[in-house]
């Protein structure tokens, strides 16, 4: 097998020039992109298709390869040359002329683009087609930062998944289905297979008043895949919304400056308002004062 590419290269350099001029009599069809679940079979799909000018094709070479690699698999007048894991889908392809490549277990390696070309006595063709990969993650697990989440102090919640591909986004939701999103940080590892974990930490403010967090995992199609939900055990009372958790963590002076302008002025309001009072009071006893005088000079005026 490992003369494959030597051999790749020897059949066509003998057979580039065959049907050249009737090349427009074959055309090679594949699918534009090829779904593969990981550790599953993965079908790459290719039909000939001959015009109706053409009887009996003789079929003499196939050929395929990932861009950028080695051929995998090729068959000519001595048979069938494959690697390992590869092989043709249908086994009476001569004849239905179906000649899609199976991968019999997916990994991600396998995921690219791939080249059949087909070399024929009425002409030759390549078909490109394309491998995506995926790989479904664990259903997520949530855990607080500390052993138990407390009331009244600044924690968090840790959402790890396992085992997914390719690397997507865990979003996070309260009992009310806000997005918490913005107020998480996620990380994203590859394993030794280029299999994804990923590690989401939700900051859970003081005085929350939340009672449920739902960790959620998204594929790479936008579709929800699974979830895991965190209830406290303790009612909680408080929770600025995610808008005002930025705004409180970009520019903390925004809600210090309001606080200190509302204090001044009610302080103010309240020295006015002494003021004002001690001014009656003083005018009221000059009034009395004024009063009692008057009232004496009209008894001496009597008197007199």
């Amino acid at each position: 097998m490992a003369s494959i590419s030597i051999l790749f290269f020897i059949l066509v350099l003998t057979c580039v020039s065959v049907g050249r001029a009737n090349s427009g009599f074959v055309n090679v069809h594949c699918k534009a992109e090829n779904i593969g679940q990981y550790g599953q079979q993965s079908l790459l799909d290719c039909v000939i298709h001959f015009t109706a000018e053409v009887s009996n094709p003789e079929i003499r070479i196939v050929a395929w390869k990932k861009v950028g690699a080695e051929p995998v698999l090729i068959f000519n007048h001595e048979g069938l040359e494959d690697k390992k894991g590869y092989t043709f889908a249908e086994p009476s392809w001569k004849k239905n002329m179906n000649i899609s490549l199976l991968i019999t277990n997916t990994d991600v390696k396998h995921e690219g683009d791939y080249e059949c070309m087909v070399f024929t006595d009425s002409g030759d063709a390549t078909g490109k087609t394309k491998l995506k990969v995926t790989a479904k993650y664990t259903v997520p697990t949530i855990h607080p930062l500390s052993e138990k989440l407390p009331v009244g102090a600044e924690s968090a919640l840790i959402c790890n998944c396992d085992g997914g591909y390719p690397q997507v986004r865990l979003r996070w939701f309260d009992e009310y289905n806000t997005d918490w999103t913005k107020s998480s940080k996620m990380e994203a590892y590859k394993s030794k297979n280029d299999l994804f974990h990923l590690s989401s930490r939700l900051i859970v403010y003081p005085g929350s008043k939340l009672n449920k967090y739902i960790c959620v995992v998204f594929n790479s199609s936008g579709g929800k895949e699974s979830e895991a939900t965190f209830e406290t055990s303790e009612p909680r009372s408080g929770d600025p919304s995610p808008e005002k958790v930025g705004q409180m963590g970009k520019n903390p002076s925004k809600i210090v400056a309001p606080v200190v302008v509302i204090g001044s002025l009610i302080v103010g309001l309240l020295l006015l308002l002494v003021i004002m009072k001690r001014r009656a009071k003083n005018e009221h006893q000059e009034v009395s004062i004024n009063d009692a005088e008057e009232g004496q000079d009209e008894e001496m005026n009597k008197k007199c």
